[in-house]
């Protein structure tokens, strides 16, 4: 299907791009890579009257070691989370996951801040985000604030982040006990279930993507976890899930997978 029609600026600044949302509301949406946005417009399930083009602002891409963190620009590429050494050395499973994402034509385009703040539940990146205890910074009318990725997703397709706020830059602790796994059912396509495992100081975080609206925390499992029981914790990590069912997965199928994915993670950043 074609887009219905829209208006389209290309702002020089962040302060000119919050002030479009400002004055636009409800009818503007950013185009960060559009790998996203553009499909729900050819759909119509998205139908904005302005599109706000990011890509002439300075300052939204790179990525930097700060400290006992790395931050990455908004607007930096899957492409170049994946192929960065500064993250491979910090935090390898953000540039793993970073390199599962759709094919290399999403990977060369669609960028990490536009995927966290579009929120889709069965993403990579939140699950990973959320296990890591990231955190974005946002820009809106107020000036900067800092979300922690615990509070980042609230729904489906929904975040924290107000209207008239822009994500500036990612946030992730370097951390090299971490991994991702997923499964799907084409190597492009969304993960039916994935899991991000976290080890930090003897202690676990599980977050799992696909069977919910955002990242589910595997608390039972991140309780049971000892430093060398994975298969004992993994048997817990569906303790409380209610997946959804559809034509990829029942939910028994999914909780199946949660538990079986956990566990490869779990042994999987362990051995690192």
């Amino acid at each position: 299907m074609i887009p219905a029609a829209f208006d389209y600026e290309r702002p020089g600044t962040l302060a000119d791009a919050v002030d479009l949302l400002q004055r636009h509301g409800d009818g503007a949406k950013l185009l960060a890579g559009g790998h996203s946005l553009l499909p729900m417009m050819k759909l119509r399930l998205a139908v904005p009257e302005l599109l706000i083009d990011l890509s002439a602002i300075d300052g939204l891409t790179g990525i930097r070691d700060a400290g006992s963190q790395i931050a990455i620009g908004a607007l930096t590429t899957h492409r170049d989370v994946n192929s960065s050494d500064v993250i491979a050395n910090g935090c390898p499973v953000l540039a793993e996951a970073a390199g599962m994402i759709g094919d290399m034509q999403v990977r060369n385009r669609g960028t990490i801040g536009g995927s966290l703040a579009h929120a889709e539940p069965h993403a990579d990146l939140p699950a990973v985000l959320v296990a890591l205890e990231g955190e974005v910074e946002v820009q809106g009318p107020a000036g900067t604030r800092t979300i922690a990725a615990s509070d980042l997703f609230v729904d489906y397709l929904t975040t924290a982040i107000s209207a008239d706020e822009i994500i500036t830059e990612v946030r992730v602790p370097k951390l090299r006990q971490a991994a991702y796994v997923k499964f799907s059912r084409r190597m492009q396509d969304w993960a039916v279930v994935g899991v991000a495992a976290a080890l930090d100081g003897g202690s676990a975080r599980i977050a799992i993507t696909g069977c919910g609206a955002t990242p589910f925390r595997a608390r039972a499992a991140e309780a049971a976890w000892n430093g060398s029981n994975a298969a004992e914790a993994a048997a817990l990590a569906a303790d409380g899930l209610e997946p959804p069912g559809d034509t990829a997965a029942s939910p028994d199928y999914r909780r199946h997978l949660a538990r079986v994915l956990t566990g490869r993670a779990l042994e999987a950043a362990a051995a690192r």
